[in-house]
């Protein structure tokens, strides 16, 4: 042990005399936040929310490409809490990810920093709770992450810019979902839809004629899949999840659970008013939440005429959404964050070093209603994965193979174990008669491919191996399969997981650990950031932090 604290002391000093350097070049932003229980009624029933700084939903991160952002969470909830960043790839840091299997929970009544940087990073994102159904509640809020000066868009410059914040609502508290969960039951219909935290007629845009918009899109919603719609205008979808599209008008667009993107929308229709209209998707009954875009001087108040509801057969079509799935492609002549094309990475041309198929399925285990991976419930651990890795703990976590076996179905702490800068195809098979989407941390994939039915190697011939659309989550149609390609050159514990917050908290969702295989060395700080010295450490780890915290620490 003591040889393993001098080389840690030896890593940190390095580390952190190069950050200093390095970060003197970066804006850098401070923000405190205070999560706190709030009452809101967007559908005219009281519910218990979790609100940041008072409001929900909570304030807008806006950083800049390469940005360092300092975010201070006071948690005065009376249970423990996090927040996770979706969308942000956190290069070389999954310290602060945000989720179970790398950090320890916020406790009550205390606070935490969160430290991280937009690395290389332009798009729409948002975050939210990671624990239990504490997203069901809120605590989610809109993040920008804006070209620096210097590099320029694939589109005109908007004129203004709206974060759009959409979500199916339960009227039941969050403890209540759970209890139901926990008792074996699932979860019934959500009871309506929300623009931004508002119910119907709430939200309001405003436009002035002869300009254009922006619109950030994210889907914050517990487990339904919605479109999207601007009545009488056409959208022009720009950007999803931090990756510039080929550019392409749409009457409506699909937003699954977890996914975001940008459209622009142009002011040029008479001046009145105008329905935004937000309807549920491949549910029943179907659900609808409606705002306003009213342009100056408009009088009308609301829109004249019904809000344009009555299309339901024209939307509630899985092979009309895949087909518009198929349709979003990326930009390859535009640049992101730096200047060099999109499409300099030819992705399609890279040999594939290893094929991860996930299953995802239902299950009863021990009694109880699960929702497993390849036969595998995720149970959360006392002691992070992350923790339990850099300091090898064992026994907290197991690692499977990333494919389905014969095995008897069960609970499990599971991490996939992953090479650094392998070129991993990961395949997603949906045999439940209902949508999937998942989410990957600390990256974005190609989506290579879509299909109904089981996957097989023959379906690569009919992949898109030049232009797929690069984001970090991917829907997975009932009874098919997804297929994305993702270069795993950022180290970390990552977690992957199903946007469904009831299939999530039953046990849709492992870990992928990334590194370059040699647990006796500490990571290279140019590959992996050291642990952060305000660390929280708990679990099998806690008694470790005397001496890791008698290390040097950041001035």
């Amino acid at each position: 042990m003591d040889l393993w604290r001098l080389v840690v002391a030896v890593v940190l000093s390095a580390a952190i005399l190069h950050s200093a350097v390095v970060s003197a070049e970066n804006h850098h932003v401070f923000l405190d936040w205070e999560v706190s229980y709030a009452l809101r009624s967007p559908l005219g029933v009281a519910k218990r929310v979790i609100a940041i700084n008072g409001r929900f939903p909570g304030p807008l991160l806006n950083l800049t490409t390469n940005d360092v952002a300092h975010v201070n969470v006071v948690n005065t909830l009376d249970e423990p809490f996090l927040l996770t960043w979706n969308g942000l790839q956190l290069r070389r840091n999954s310290w602060n990810d945000g989720v179970a299997g790398t950090n320890c929970a916020i406790p009550p009544g205390e606070n935490w920093t969160y430290v991280f940087q937009a690395k290389d990073e332009v798009g729409s994102f948002f975050y939210r709770p990671s624990l239990g159904l504490h997203a069901a509640a809120g605590g989610h809020g809109p993040i920008r992450v804006n070209n620096r000066p210097v590099i320029g868009f694939p589109f005109p410059r908007p004129d203004g810019e709206f974060d759009l914040l959409i979500q199916d609502w339960y009227n039941m508290d969050a403890a209540a979902m759970k209890d139901r969960l926990d008792g074996g039951r699932g979860l019934p219909p959500p009871d309506g839809v929300l623009i931004n935290g508002m119910g119907p007629y709430g939200a309001e845009l405003a436009f002035e004629a002869g300009r254009t918009y922006r619109l950030r899109v994210s889907n914050v919603g517990a487990r339904t899949s919605l479109c999207f719609r601007v009545q009488g205008h056409k959208m022009l979808l720009v950007e999803a999840e931090g990756a510039y599209t080929t550019q392409k008008l749409y009457a409506s667009l699909d937003v699954h659970p977890g996914q975001s993107l940008s459209v622009l929308v142009a002011a040029d229709q008479p001046p009145r008013a105008y329905y935004m209209v937000v309807s549920s998707l491949f549910v029943g009954p179907e659900l609808y939440g409606v705002g306003t875009v009213r342009y100056a001087g408009a009088n009308e108040h609301p829109p004249s005429g019904n809000a344009p509801l009555d299309d339901r057969s024209s939307h509630n079509s899985y092979n009309r959404s895949m087909e518009q799935a198929k349709s979003i492609r990326m930009n390859l002549t535009a640049g992101a964050a730096r200047p060099n094309p999109q499409g300099s990475f030819h992705y399609g041309q890279i040999n594939v070093t290893r094929t991860l198929l996930l299953r995802n399925d239902e299950s009863v285990i021990g009694g109880r209603r699960r929702c497993t991976v390849n036969g595998v419930a995720f149970a959360n651990a006392a002691t992070p994965l992350k923790l339990a890795d850099y300091f090898r703990i064992a026994g907290v976590f197991t690692v499977v193979s990333g494919w389905p076996e014969r095995r008897n179905l069960t609970l499990g702490t599971v991490a996939i174990d992953a090479a650094y800068r392998d070129f991993v195809q990961i395949v997603f098979e949906n045999t439940l008669p209902s949508m999937q989407t998942w989410h990957l941390d600390g990256y974005s994939f190609f989506v290579a491919g879509m299909g109904w039915g089981k996957w097989s190697p023959d379906a690569r011939s009919t992949y898109n191996l030049v232009d797929g659309m690069y984001r970090s989550t991917v829907q997975v149609y009932p009874m098919s399969w997804t297929a994305v390609l993702v270069y795993l050159d950022n180290e970390g514990m990552w977690n992957l997981r199903s946007q469904n917050f009831e299939r999530r908290y039953l046990g849709q969702e492992l870990y992928l650990k990334v590194s370059q295989g040699n647990s006796s060395e500490v990571p290279d700080p140019r590959d992996e950031m050291p642990m952060p010295f305000n660390a929280l450490l708990c679990g099998k780890a806690k008694s470790l932090g005397s001496w890791y915290k008698a290390g040097p620490r950041p001035e």
